[in-house]
């Protein structure tokens, strides 16, 4: 599968030019410096993958749903529900990226950019190279959008949702993956509100999973199954809560979400193991059957045995070959032919198969367990007992194994409801979500990471924010407490975290020079945020008031030294300007460019010229044109050496 399109940071922050083309290019994403439009504050940033599926199809003059190449984004145009184009033309030109009209949560505006693939595929049609095309399309693009949504038929929806969640290593953004039963452009359709709410939870909320939105629930993709081949609520989540309900609000139940707690940045694994395979126990079923399907070159094997992991007491043959195989090396996982429910050992039926060798796979769908099967089997560091042993640890929250840990689970907060006389579940949830922030941000300022552990236990969700949407983790990052980040991190706190203002943690630390803090949080995949120009006007500030160690925060973050201002001035020509020689010196260190003029035409030599600053000019290069200023005060330029 190929891309019809391409994307760089030019079509979303400069030039905004259309997100789909007649020809077949590769996507790259890039970094670049910004030389267009400002982006607003309160603007969310969606990259939606169309793939293909009904959601996008048309009818033809047969009244036959087809896929048309090149047609989904010229008639989401044309759909007010879908785009704001009075708002889109004023603020980016006709051709430019999507725009929904405005949804009043957080006064948020969703801009999304479409990347149609070509040719479209019947997600029936789906394999391995499309999920490694998706995942590599997300981290190419990691940096410049807020979420992403992937469009999809439905009938392989779950094993691709499945597989991404296995790929997608140290997630920090919001991935959904939605589709329809009916197309989206018809009269009558389960696609637009499908497309809509994924598009608001993708751009507005931190849900740093990969999911799959259908009818009103937002449901971790790695619990889904297609249920309905014409109900439009096609997919449920039997042996897990949703994520999200959309309703006339969109409400998140924070505390189930699953959130890495690796001190390391996203990046997606491609290596996946192709030789596995879904065997399905049934009556009478023969031990050549089994036989064959366990030979060479299959090296795992999700076993759908009955009831609670059961297989017939009366075939010790079929239970040879699993053991066979599982002493060659072969995985054989055990999961239930049941929607709901998982397998246990409590009946003889199952113990059999426990003796022969084969994994537990407590409650994981089959789409689970095969993407998760084939992942851990390409992680070439581990040895078989150690695939064995991931096989049966929830590793993206795909199973249950045995009972979950027991919460102390709003204790707290009904000691302080009861005192109120609080009882409905809306009121104690409000109450949490004053309460709970309140509580990590002190403990934080306290330095005090037991109390930390304590309200995690009490159930508070550590990326939770107050009223001006701040994290415990912005809070750290102003403290300047390395081990307090640290630990935040290592329980799960989110990098991407935006605040009110648009600050994310890493702002927070780079606005308070620790150096040690910015170097952790780009570890575990912070970037920045918002718009290169700001982060060149920041700089030139800095570069002004001779602040070097602020230039110094921002060149640890990542931050392009030689980045315009609004004026097209960069910290070289601030710091020329002032004659801050340690500024220059490091700035060109750093492979700053001197040679950028600004909107008056100056270069930094320029205006160091221009004032007089001679320890400044000893730095930077002459060029051949110079400044001369006349006796009216009119500068003109003068042929130089």
């Amino acid at each position: 599968m190929s891309r019809a399109s391409t994307i760089t940071k030019d079509d979303f922050s400069d030039n905004h030019v259309n997100s789909y083309d007649t020809g077949d290019h590769e996507t790259r994403m890039r970094r670049n410096k910004s030389v267009g439009q400002l982006p607003m504050e309160n603007e969310g940033r969606v990259l939606v993958l169309y793939t293909g599926g009904t959601i996008g199809m048309t009818r033809n003059e047969s009244g036959v749903l087809v896929p048309t190449a090149n047609a989904f984004v010229k008639n989401l145009r044309k759909y007010p529900h879908m785009h704001d184009r009075k708002y889109a033309e004023e603020r980016f030109g006709a051709m430019g990226p999507l725009v929904l009209p405005n949804t009043n949560i957080q006064n948020r505006r969703v801009i999304y950019n479409v990347l149609e693939y070509s040719p479209l595929r019947d997600s029936s049609n789906m394999t391995i190279d499309d999920w490694i095309l998706i995942a590599s399309d997300i981290e190419e693009s990691y940096e410049y959008f807020d979420g992403f949504v992937v469009l999809h038929g439905t009938d392989t929806l779950s094993y691709t949702a499945s597989a991404l969640s296995f790929m997608l290593e140290s997630l920090g953004k919001t991935v959904v993956i939605t589709g329809s039963q009916l197309p989206i452009f018809d009269t009558r359709s389960d696609g637009l509100d499908n497309f809509l709410a994924s598009l608001v939870i993708a751009a507005s909320y931190n849900i740093p999973e990969v999911c799959v939105f259908f009818g009103t629930h937002l449901m971790r993709g790695n619990r889904t199954s297609k249920v309905s081949t014409a109900s439009f609520e096609a997919f449920h989540s039997p042996n897990s809560p949703p994520l999200a309900d959309a309703g006339i609000e969109i409400q998140v139940d924070y505390r189930a979400i699953f959130r890495p707690c690796t001190l390391e940045k996203f990046h997606v694994h491609t290596m996946l193991n192709r030789n596995v395979g879904l065997l399905r126990l049934f009556p009478s079923i023969t031990c050549d059957l089994v036989k064959a399907f366990l030979q060479p070159p299959i090296e795992g094997v999700v076993l759908q045995s009955y009831g609670a992991g059961n297989m017939p007491s009366n075939r010790a043959d079929i239970v040879e070959e699993f053991r066979k195989a599982t002493d060659r090396g072969v995985i054989i996982v055990n999961i239930t032919q049941c929607t709901e429910g998982g397998v246990s050992h409590i009946y003889e039926t199952g113990k059999l198969l426990l003796e022969a060798g084969v994994t537990s796979g407590f409650d994981m769908t089959p789409e689970a367990a095969l993407a998760k099967l084939s992942y851990v089997l390409s992680k070439t560091e581990w040895d078989t007992e150690t695939k064995r042993s991931m096989m049966q640890t929830s590793i993206r929250g795909e199973l249950t194994a045995g009972r979950p840990p027991t919460l102390q689970d709003w204790d707290l907060v009904d000691a302080v409801a009861r005192s109120l006389h609080l009882s409905s579940p809306d009121e104690l949830q409000e109450l949490g979500s004053v309460l709970f922030p309140a509580m990590l941000n002190a403990a934080v300022v306290n330095h005090d990471v037991q109390k930390l552990e304590s309200l995690k236990g009490y159930g508070a969700d550590i990326s939770q924010t107050n009223a001006d949407r701040r994290t415990a983790l912005h809070i750290a990052c102003c403290e300047g407490d390395l081990r307090v980040v640290r630990y935040l991190l290592k329980m799960g706190a989110n990098v991407h975290m935006q605040d009110r203002f648009g600050h994310t943690p890493l702002t927070d630390a780079i606005d308070n020079d620790r150096h040690d803090i910015i170097k952790l949080l780009l570890q575990c995949g912070a970037h920045l945020h918002g718009s290169a120009r700001l982060i060149g006007d920041e700089m030139c500030i800095a570069a002004a008031a001779g602040n070097l160690t602020r230039i110094c925060s921002f060149h640890i973050a990542g931050a392009d030294l030689s980045q315009e201002n609004v004026s097209r001035r960069t910290a070289l020509h601030f710091a020329a300007l002032h004659n801050h020689i340690p500024i220059i010196e490091f700035l060109l260190n750093n492979g700053a460019d001197p040679n950028l003029t600004d909107m008056l035409g100056h270069t930094p030599s320029d205006l160091a010229e221009l004032v007089g600053a001679t320890n400044a000019l000893k730095l930077l290069p002459a060029r051949k044109l110079n400044l001369k200023q006349n006796s009216t005060g009119e500068i003109t330029r003068g042929q130089g050496d």
